[in-house]
């Protein structure tokens, strides 16, 4: 079960990640006028938690390895794929990490592809909210496939469109609340609708990208971690 600290760490996760949202719903109601610096701050400290969460269960290096190659596999295709606006397979092995290695390993997979392709793209202020968005992601697959609701393909494929509106939706939400005044309610509708487009464009290539590596990369996963005994999920248990 791990210590007292990584049980609280854990059992504070899907509070940390909820707040992020939801602070951001706040400050559009009440108006806030450092809404930019508020809602950053939260999501810094939700990327926080999870992190210490996941460095205080202590995984084992061959715990870690996949969860690293995942990350690494999206942000090299993140830039392979930069000529190609929102076809990206980051939500896709996101989503293949959460769903096989746990959501912990799913969040870490987003988080840190969007992390390291930054170096690439450039690191700015909307690096956290991608992190967090793309981790979002990861970690959603994985508690959905905890519940067995990705048993099935179409499922799975549903929500790999879905992620692509989610990600869309976070960092939607960023831009109007942090460059949009003055901030109205025409003023977000009109910032979403702009961008619906090309959220549903990455969703679409999350359906694709998922199609094409969901069954070989899942059994390759399975292998890998029946032969490391990686069966508790997220190297401690979900």
């Amino acid at each position: 079960m791990g210590s007292p600290r990584t049980r609280l760490l854990h059992a504070l996760e899907p509070l940390a990640l909820a707040a992020v949202p939801l602070s951001m719903a706040a400050c559009a109601i009440l108006d806030i006028e450092a809404t930019a610096g508020l809602t950053m701050l939260v999501a810094l400290l939700a990327l926080l938690l999870v992190f210490a969460g996941y460095e205080a269960s202590r995984p084992a290096l061959r715990q870690v390895m996949p969860t690293v190659v995942l990350a690494s596999l999206a942000a090299a295709g993140r830039v392979l794929f930069a000529p190609l606006p929102d076809v990206k397979p980051v939500s896709a092995i996101a989503i293949v990490a959460g769903s096989m290695l746990g959501r912990r390993n799913g969040f870490m997979a987003g988080a840190l592809a969007a992390l390291v392709s930054n170096a690439f793209f450039g690191q700015g202020a909307w690096t956290p909210w991608q992190m967090y968005a793309w981790g979002l992601v990861g970690y959603l697959a994985g508690v959905l496939a905890d519940a067995g609701a990705l048993r099935h393909r179409w499922a799975l494929l549903a929500y790999g469109l879905v992620s692509g509106l989610l990600y869309g939706a976070i960092l939607n939400g960023w831009y109007v609340l942090g460059f949009v005044r003055p901030l109205s309610a025409a003023g977000v509708v009109a910032g979403y609708a702009a961008a619906v487009p090309w959220d549903v464009v990455h969703g679409l290539a999350t359906i694709g990208f998922l199609a094409l590596i969901w069954l070989p990369w899942s059994r390759s996963i399975r292998r890998v971690v029946a032969k490391y005994d990686l069966s508790g999920r997220d190297g401690h248990g979900s």
